[in-house]
This record gives structure tokens, sequence and C-alpha cells, in this order.
């Protein structure tokens, strides 16, 4: 291993996140590249922190350079985020991908990804549906049924995330080894707990708390920057993203929900119910809510729904580098995509380019607007990246 790269939101970054970019640099890795969501979270929302204060705290912390997972792929579903992210860091040359996963067995992660990828698993989940599961439960009972056990890999979220970096490195052919890692101290999404004497805690734990209660599980430096990007108005206002999400959904012709990507089933009809009726965020995820489709599913839905995210993407065109050590940057010259800093330079090296360069200025323009103080439009664009 000489190049690893990670996938991640660091929204925020915390001990964890650090202990991970600590334990890829002791497995023997000289340069750590992180690609990481912007503009856009995977679960269906805006980041809570600004991108510039999630860059730096990833560099302070040890990694070497962090590029965008551009909104569209990060506010996508499992497989299509995982697909984004190995293809932009195979192409920007990694040779390993770091993950964090309930159970750190990579051959174990990698068999359940070709099982996943085999035709004889599709009739055992397409009977499974039928039933009412969801696609999750769904696709574990199929993997039991074929391979007793096999389920159970596919019951955790973050081996669920680790199976499909696996799947994404074995269907584009990937020149990428994984590397699972235990993850340590607190399970995703659980309460707060401890390792080797550092207070550890999930992000989406953290997300709970008010931002001065985040302090003693995030680094001191990091810290340091989310206190000032909050004493700056730098958060996100929930209050803001509320009410621009509505706004945008009533504004939205209903025949356009048909175009979006996971609709099916008539799903477009009932969030055009929805919309109509829904007095909050929650009403309408409650009023989209059914047996079928989970809660973060939904999200997404609604989000792709107030950006007109259309259905089809192509693969990542480009790759925008939003922060580095000086001693990274020579590894550009070597990427097998455009890379550079600038996402006006990105966009004008092809119609894909353009065209996902423009979906994504789109969601850092909602972005600027949803935090406590409005930020003016354009920042995807005018933001300079961070360099150390």
């Amino acid at each position: 291993m000489q190049f690893a790269g990670i996938i991640a939101e660091y929204d925020p970054f915390h001990n964890g996140h650090a202990a991970q970019l600590a334990a890829v640099r002791a497995a023997g890795a000289q340069c750590i590249a992180v690609c990481m969501s912007s503009g856009a979270v995977q679960r269906g929302g805006v980041p809570i922190l600004p991108e510039k204060v999630r860059v730096r705290a990833a560099l302070t912390a040890g990694a070497d350079i962090v590029i965008a997972l551009p909104a569209p792929y990060a506010a996508s579903s499992a497989e299509q985020f995982a697909a984004a992210g190995v293809h932009l860091l195979a192409a920007l040359g990694c040779d390993t991908l770091a993950f964090g996963a309930e159970t750190p067995d990579a051959q174990a992660l990698l068999d359940a990804a070709r099982l996943l990828q085999g035709k004889e698993i599709n009739t055992l989940l397409r009977k499974n549906l039928a039933t009412g599961m969801t696609y999750a439960a769904a696709r574990a009972a199929a993997a039991d049924a074929l391979r007793p056990g096999m389920g159970e890999l596919l019951r955790t979220p973050n081996n669920i995330l680790g199976i499909e970096y696996c799947k994404a490195i074995l269907a584009q052919g990937a020149a990428l080894t994984p590397l699972a890692l235990p993850r340590l101290g607190a399970a995703h999404g659980g309460g707060a707990g401890e390792h080797g004497g550092t207070l550890m805690a999930s992000a989406s734990y953290l997300r709970s708390l008010p931002r001065p209660d985040w302090e003693p599980f995030v680094p001191a430096e990091a810290a340091v920057l989310y206190g000032k990007a909050d004493a700056e108005g730098l958060l996100l206002d929930n209050a803001k993203f509320e009410t621009a999400v509505l706004a945008l959904l009533r504004m939205q012709n209903p025949e356009n929900f048909a175009q979006l990507r996971g609709v099916s089933e008539g799903l477009e009809n009932r969030l055009a119910a929805a919309v109509r009726e829904a007095d909050s965020l929650e009403d309408l995820y409650t009023r989209l809510k059914t047996k079928r489709y989970p809660h973060a599913r939904l999200r997404r839905l609604v989000l792709d729904a107030a950006l007109q995210t259309p259905a089809e993407l192509p693969m990542p065109p480009y790759i925008q580098v939003l922060g580095a050590r000086k001693t990274a940057l020579p590894r550009l010259k070597k990427a097998a995509l455009p890379a550079g800093t600038a996402l006006a330079d990105l966009m004008r090296t092809g119609p894909d380019a353009e065209k996902i360069g423009r979906l994504h200025s789109k969601a850092v323009d909602f972005t600027s607007l949803c935090r406590e103080k409005i930020q003016p439009m354009g920042l995807a664009f005018t933001d300079k990246a961070v360099v150390i």
C-alpha cells in the first residue's frame, strides 16, 4: 500500500475519523486521499458544517488530499455513492480503499459482494420483495438462503457500505485493494463510547447534540474550527433548510416527480399528494412512509425532487480538489480524469463535466441558503481550495 483512499462525509470530523486516518498511515500508506461529500450528504440533506471547515479538519488530522464527491452522488443510494467514490479514487491513482466495518474482514465482504452480483440471488430477492419486505431485509434474507450466515453481514450499516465498495471495485475492475478496519468505540448511529482512553461518538450522535457538546469527541484542532464556524453563523439552520425544501417542492410541476431516480410503483403520485398537504418536512416524510421504503431513501427522494436531480447520471467525469498538502499536489498529474481545483475549468472538459458541475453548483447554492447566516451564490466557483 502506497496511496490509500477513504470515502467520507466528515460531518463532523471526529476522533473516530482521526483514529482511522492514523490506522491507515500505520498500515503503510505514504499518502491518504479522502473523497468527501460536497454540497449534500447521503442521509438526504446538506452538511451541518461548511465544506472548507470539514476539509481543513481532515488535513489537520492527517489526510494529504481531499477531493469532492459531487452533490448528485453524495446524496444518492449506498450503491451509487460507493460506485462514484470508488471511480474517483481509482482515477486519482489510489491502490487501496480503506473503510470501517463491523466485520473487519475484507475477504468476507468481497465474498458477499460477489454473491450479490450473481444472478441466483435476484430470483430470491424478487420473491422477498413481493412479500412487502424492505429491500435491505429482502436482500439479507436472500443472501442467508443461498449461503447461511452471509445475511448477517448485510444487517449492519458499515458492513453494508463496505460491501457496496467491494461491489464497485469488482464491477469497475478498479485497481483498489479493500482494507476493512474495525469501527472503534462507538457504533454507527449509537451513543458515546471510548477506545484507548479517547472518547468516541458517531457523527449521527454528535449531530443530535449542540455544537459545544461535540468537543470531547473531536480533535482539539477541529473543535477550534467548529467553534469559529459557529460564531460566524456558518452552521446549518434546520428551519431554513425545511422552508427552502418545502418551497422548492411546492413550486414543482408534479409531473417532474416521475423523472426522479428511485421512483417506482406510483411513488411520484404519493410524493405529489404529500407535498400538497405537508406542513413540515417530518410531516412530509411521514406521509411518504410505507413499509417498503426506508426513511433515508425518502429523504434522498425529497432532496432530489427539490434540486431536480435527474434519474440518470454519468460516472463522475472530473476530480475537483477541495484541499491538499502541497507535497500531494503532484499526484494530480497522473490522474486518469481531468483534475484541478477550479470547478469552472473542470466543467469545460466535456458535456458530462458541464452537466455534473451545474447540478453540483446548484446544490452548493442551496446549501449556502440554509446556513444560519445566508451565504452568497457561486461558492462552488469562488471558494479556494485549502492548501497547507
